[in-house]
């Protein structure tokens, strides 16, 4: 499986969530907080179902509630998308 990147993630935050209303997305956002792109832990919750569905697989619940930024959040599900990949 092809890992995420901030692109697929921003198409994620913006169809699962919404856009922010308080930051371009389109900008430097790896390391902004989610709480300063106005996403909650609903959004994130939308978007880690979203990718569980996409790529089958299962997401550390407690390790994402702990990614506070997109780049924290990418690294998790990545490093489960690589496990997947490995294991297939």
């Amino acid at each position: 499986m092809q890992p995420l990147d901030i692109k697929d993630l921003v198409v994620l935050l913006r169809t699962k969530a919404g856009d922010s209303d308080t930051c371009d997305l389109d900008g430097d956002v790896l390391d902004v907080p989610f709480s300063e792109l106005n996403y909650d832990s609903l959004a994130l919750l939308q978007v880690t179902g979203a990718i569980e569905r996409d790529h089958g697989v299962a997401l550390d619940e407690e390790a994402l509630e702990e990614a506070d930024t997109p780049r924290q959040y990418l690294a998790v599900v990545n490093q489960v998308l690589a496990d997947a990949t490995r294991a297939a």
